[in-house]
């Protein structure tokens, strides 16, 4: 008869693993997020997509058909710009072509009204030759007629028309037939004596210069307040 086994488990002392912890034990995956476990669908989807949409384009010739119209446009734009080129050139040459011919004809214009100037005509001729012909006479007789009433202006003034080189100078006071005008004046008998009374005005500071027949002498100076 065979011997029976009496030893059990709890024959045995308690260890480690007789505590086993609570919950699972061993290897195992937690709960990944929804988006973790989609991503992989999603870029299979895309992938998908693409693929699809790129034989749709080569099988159907749309690929072609943009390829030929980006070409169109290249040579479009190619073309406008050297269309604006060539205008602009176009432009300037017309432009510089426009201001030479303007430039020749004011020239021309110049020549032109030049011309009639350069030879004077026989009244012109006729009119300056007086003018040129007159010379300030520093030998011509002055008189300087004092009208103010103040005692030595005449020969004063005199004085100023010797030291200017005059040699023919006197001083006098206002007779009964002496008409005083209004203002100090330089009267000169003739034509010729006008550039010499000119000259006797200037360095006396006299604006008023008359032509007068019925003086004594060519130039006579009047002296007023």
């Amino acid at each position: 008869m065979a011997r029976k086994d009496t030893e059990q488990y709890q024959s045995y002392e308690k260890d480690a693993f007789d505590n086993p912890p609570e919950g699972p034990v061993g290897v195992h995956r937690g709960n990944r997020p929804m988006i973790v476990r989609v991503t992989p669908f999603i870029i299979v989807l895309v992938a998908a997509v693409a693929a699809g949409v790129l034989f749709w384009s080569i099988f159907s010739g749309e690929a072609a058909n943009m390829f030929n119209r980006r070409s169109e446009q290249t040579q479009t734009t190619a073309q406008t710009s050297q269309g604006s080129s060539s205008s602009s050139a176009d432009e300037s040459a017309s432009g510089t072509a426009s201001q030479s011919s303007q430039s020749a004809t004011a020239d021309e214009s110049t020549s032109a009204e030049g011309t009639p100037s350069q030879t004077p005509s026989a009244s012109e001729s006729a009119q300056s030759t007086p003018e040129e012909s007159q010379q300030v006479n520093t030998n011509a007789q002055i008189t300087v007629i004092n009208g103010t009433g103040v005692s030595g202006y005449a020969n004063d003034r005199a004085g100023v028309l010797q030291n200017q080189g005059f040699t023919n100078v006197s001083a006098a006071n206002p007779d009964a037939t002496t008409v005083l005008p209004a203002q100090t004046v330089v009267y000169y008998q003739n034509e010729a004596d006008l550039a010499t009374a000119q000259q006797v005005a200037n360095a006396l500071g006299i604006a008023t210069v008359e032509q007068s027949t019925s003086i004594g002498t060519p130039i006579q100076v009047v002296l007023m307040q």
